[in-house]
């Protein structure tokens, strides 16, 4: 049996994923920071399809979390097939306000982390000679986001690497895939202060559905999908219009679309109150 590396696999497409693998009778490693979900998690996997699940509660923003992650998996002597780069989380608000230390942590955990488990792991997977890689993106890749002005470029960050590293990988038994979900139902806007957003309102996809669409595209070694056919529609639109105007519509589309929230009070944009979520 191989061995699959999931980040942020306690909830949402990482949550989902790590069914899929197991479903397929992979064995799996779930890491994300809560230990009782990953518990929980792992027993639900064991119990229903046989497979062994071992659980590494680790929070990515941690610079060594990557370098520990791999040490551990060493001695345990269990060897990785294929990693999953899911972990994330985003931050909503101006620039100017937003709270610095989150967003070092958000590019952190996006970026610094996702390119160092690659690095240990791919050096692996080519001393074998086999194994696949799966970075998770997003639509938000492929133009500027004013109001989430770092969160969209450490997802153009994500994937440009893919697809460079998928091309420096061709001709090998090592495949990267990039999945770039559009709005997904989970925790993210919610904890990330995003209620009210227009575009919340063109409807969100299910993470079993990008999920599902994202592990067959990976099986199939396609280097980017985009899941839903108005998030490629989008997408497309992003590269042919005039950049200036894809970044006004960006931000039209990002300003919420009321100025009180449910309690009947004035919305804020205090580095205090705002701003994070995870995909763990």
């Amino acid at each position: 049996m191989k061995t699959a590396l999931i980040t942020g696999a306690s909830s949402g497409i990482g949550y989902e994923l790590a069914y899929l693998f197991a479903r397929d009778r992979h064995n799996v490693v779930l890491v994300a920071r809560d230990r009782g979900k990953l518990a929980r998690l792992a027993d639900e996997l064991r119990a229903t399809y046989g497979i062994t699940a071992t659980i590494l509660p680790k929070d990515l923003s941690q610079s060594l979390s990557p370098a520990e992650i791999f040490i551990d998996l060493r001695e345990r002597e269990i060897p990785v097939h294929f990693l999953v780069n899911n972990a994330g989380f985003g931050t909503y608000g101006s620039f100017a306000e937003t709270e610095v230390t989150r967003e070092i942590e958000m590019m952190q955990v996006n970026m610094t982390s996702l390119v160092h488990l690659t690095k240990l792991f791919l050096r692996e997977m080519l001393s074998k000679g086999e194994g696949k890689i799966l970075n998770v993106a997003s639509t938000a890749a492929f133009q500027p986001g004013p109001l989430m002005a770092v969160y969209y470029a450490t997802k153009a960050f994500v994937l440009s690497f893919s697809e460079a590293l998928a091309e420096e990988l061709r001709g090998t038994n090592i495949t990267v895939t990039c999945l770039c979900p559009g709005p997904t139902q989970s925790n993210f806007q919610k904890r990330a202060n995003q209620g009210g957003a227009r575009f919340l309102r063109g409807g969100v996809m299910d993470a079993k559905t990008v999920a599902e669409t994202g592990y067959r595209a990976f099986l199939r070694n396609e280097r980017v999908v985009i899941p839903g056919l108005r998030n490629r529609s989008l997408a497309l639109v992003s590269k042919l219009a005039p950049r200036s105007l894809v970044t006004r519509a960006v931000k039209f589309v990002q300003q919420k679309v009321h100025s009180r929230d449910a309690a009947g009070q004035p919305e804020t944009s205090s580095v205090d109150e705002a701003l994070r979520t995870r995909k763990t």
